[in-house]
């Protein structure tokens, strides 16, 4: 999927949209995706503060799917793993920078060269409009090279 089309459909898709998490940006080489959500109705919790689950959302498919563009169809990306540290309370807008680079990926290549499964562990902070850690996403994803048949 082109990276505009996919930002438009993730702007619409469902679960994004309902709890208001927005795709800001998707690079060409689908190697950077920048998301925020602002504080509204539909996903603050008791105490008024973002709530924990949007939070975790807006992180949820990203370095999966960046993973699985730039390494191709010749291999199988999975997210195998998640968890949250919620540092601080949440409030207005917070945002998610996801950034892969060329030696991380060559990094998941030379593991999976043989056939093995590549059990890399990633992480992205989710801060606010002052630049805050607000929490802090691991990620840990399944990466393997598809067999010949």
């Amino acid at each position: 999927m082109h990276h505009r089309l996919a930002k438009f459909v993730f702007n619409l898709w469902p679960p994004f949209l309902g709890a208001g998490i927005r795709v800001g940006r998707i690079a060409p080489d689908w190697r950077q995706v920048d998301v925020r959500l602002r504080l509204g109705l539909t996903n603050r919790n008791y105490v008024g503060v973002h709530y924990g689950g949007s939070l975790y959302s807006m992180t949820d498919p990203f370095f999966m799917l960046m993973t699985l563009k730039n390494l191709g169809r010749d291999y199988i990306v999975w997210d195998k793993a998640g968890s949250i540290d919620y540092i601080k309370p949440g409030r207005g807008t917070v945002s998610a920078r996801f950034r892969l680079d060329e030696a991380w990926l060559q990094a998941a290549r030379a593991a999976t060269a043989d056939g093995s499964k590549h059990l890399p562990q990633l992480t992205v902070d989710i801060t606010d409009r002052q630049g805050e850690l607000v929490a802090r996403v691991h990620k840990t994803l399944y990466i393997r090279r598809k067999q010949p048949h």
